[in-house]
């Protein structure tokens, strides 16, 4: 089965950078319990606070355009033109190595 990467940039609206990385974050729980999902990380640019980038993995593409149905997920796309600068960034990979094993 292929497994694959999404990788998204996203730039906050100037003066909500804290607020898109609360809803991001909020994201992630919900994310990392469905069927499939292998990883769902949000990190912020040291140099760029207005800058998020979610760095999520799946075991299948069926997973991952699940994930895109489920309603946490609908809730923040809603929300993306009150707290999104422009468009995301949004890149689909195919992970080519076995996923890392969490650190003890």
């Amino acid at each position: 089965m292929t497994k694959l990467t999404n990788i998204a940039f996203i730039r906050a609206q100037a003066g909500k950078g804290d607020l898109l990385g609360a809803r991001l974050n909020k994201l992630a729980t919900p994310s990392r319990n469905e069927p499939g999902c292998i990883n769902y990380d949000v990190h912020r640019s040291i140099d760029d606070p207005d800058m998020w980038f979610v760095y999520e993995n799946w075991r299948s593409k069926a997973d991952l355009d699940a994930h895109f149905e489920m309603p946490h997920m609908k809730e923040f796309v809603a929300a993306i033109p009150s707290l999104v600068d422009g468009p995301l960034d949004l890149r689909h990979l195919t992970m080519t190595t076995e996923p890392a094993h969490a650190a003890p």
